[in-house]
């Protein structure tokens, strides 16, 4: 049985943990599969419960956090490589780019058969200034080089990637949609409509709308305060909006929020009679989603963003910024609607529309749960995998040139004079 061993940051609420946790519990019993993981950050919501609830045991490397520390991220490369030595992969699977780049030079370093590396988003732009993105872009490209195959989680990313960015040329990339289990987003959906709205007071005709992710600048929740701000001016509906997430941009959004007149409350507070509402993080997101009537995303840079697969997933319509992978994850115009960046009115009046239209947001939601079924199911994304890690362990294997034996060889040629 091949070996696996996939390597990721941290244990924290988000879709690339999900992501690999499916890959490292659905892959059996083709492949046995370790996982190992760095640590959290103290703001950061801690996800072990999900890792636990799928019988999996990750491995703890602490050094290998988030931050670049030289003496840790040294450390930490150490200690893959002592796991390496123990373990025996044939394939060795990074996510995110710290356990991207300590994994994949430990892994070269160690004669690894097979390295891959998946972007599930990227650092190129949003992140960082524009000498410091160079510096991660020139590693990004030497680290390609000592991978097998680099996996894009979008067409669209994959573009970008090897395009834009030249991280790789085109052919180092394969693309494999993310996938989950979405059954929970699906099922007895009318009663955690009524949970959630009952815990939060929302009356029948009441519309709500949210926004889930980390409260970082390059999810841009600015945005989503600005459009709820004109919804509230330009329409006669009872609105509550909810921020679902935590992170070091809050007291940010909070005085964003204050600025625009808008009040807001945190969930358990008294006053959540007030327009919007800081949820900090949830661990039942298919309530969440059974709750609201419309999901928005408004970041600067995604991958292939999570939250709008869930909601669809829930029957709700989306409204998003274009960016990154989102056009992948939907359908544009059918399952949601979709505004350039630089576009903030496309996207203020594609919500109020949303809001207006009840025929429209149910029409639009009602598309979307079959979508992602099909497209980001578990089943197929495991596929995908098996299918490509035994063709690059194939292709490895028939790269090796057989061995032969020197004396014999030298037999064979004497016998022939």
């Amino acid at each position: 049985m091949p070996k696996v061993l996939q390597i990721h940051n941290r244990l924290i609420v988000g879709g690339p943990l999900q992501y690999v946790l499916n890959l490292t519990k659905f892959l059996e019993p083709d492949f046995e599969t370790l996982l190992v993981v760095g640590e959290k950050e103290y703001h950061e919501q801690d996800a072990g419960f999900m890792a636990e609830r799928m019988g999996i045991q990750p491995l703890l490397v602490p050094e290998m956090g988030r931050s670049l520390h030289p003496l840790k991220d040294y450390k930490a490369y150490h200690k893959i490589t002592e796991i390496i030595k123990r373990f025996k992969p044939d394939i060795v699977h990074t996510h995110a780019a710290k356990p991207g780049a300590v994994g994949r030079l430990a892994a070269h370093h160690m004669k690894v058969p097979v390295i891959l590396h998946t972007y599930h988003g990227h650092v190129f732009h949003s992140y960082f200034n524009k000498t410091k993105t160079q510096v991660f872009l020139n590693i990004e490209r030497y680290l390609a080089k000592k991978s097998t195959a680099l996996i894009a989680i979008s067409p669209e990313q994959k573009m970008e990637l090897s395009g834009q960015y030249r991280v790789a040329g085109e052919n180092k990339f394969r693309v494999v949609p993310l996938g989950f289990e979405l059954d929970s987003f699906m099922e007895n959906q009318e009663e955690k409509r009524k949970s959630f709205r009952a815990e939060f007071g929302l009356a029948d005709d009441e519309i709500a709308i949210g926004i889930t992710g980390r409260l970082v600048p390059v999810k841009n929740h600015d945005l989503f305060l600005e459009a709820l701000a004109y919804v509230l001016k330009n329409t006669t509906k009872k609105v509550k909006a909810f921020i679902v997430g935590d992170g070091t941009s809050c007291p940010h959004i909070q005085a964003k929020a204050t600025a625009l007149h808008i009040p807001y409350c945190r969930s358990g507070e008294v006053r959540q009679d007030r327009p919007l509402i800081f949820t900090s993080w949830r661990s039942d997101m298919d309530a969440v989603n059974a709750g609201l009537d419309i999901v928005c995303l408004t970041s600067f840079n995604e991958g292939t963003p999570v939250s709008l697969i869930e909601a669809q997933a829930a029957g709700k319509p989306v409204v998003s910024t274009n960016v990154g992978g989102v056009k992948d994850t939907v359908i544009e115009n059918e399952t949601a609607f979709l505004a350039d960046i630089n576009d903030k009115q496309a996207l203020f009046s594609r919500l109020l529309s949303l809001i207006e239209d009840n025929t429209l947001r149910a029409g639009m939601g009602a598309k979307g749960a079959g979508f992602v079924a099909e497209r980001f199911g578990i089943k197929r994304v495991a596929s995908d995998f098996r299918n490509l890690y035994y063709s690059l362990l194939n292709d490895k294997k028939r790269a090796v040139p057989a061995f032969t034996d020197p004396l014999r060889e030298a037999a064979l040629r004497e016998s022939r004079v």
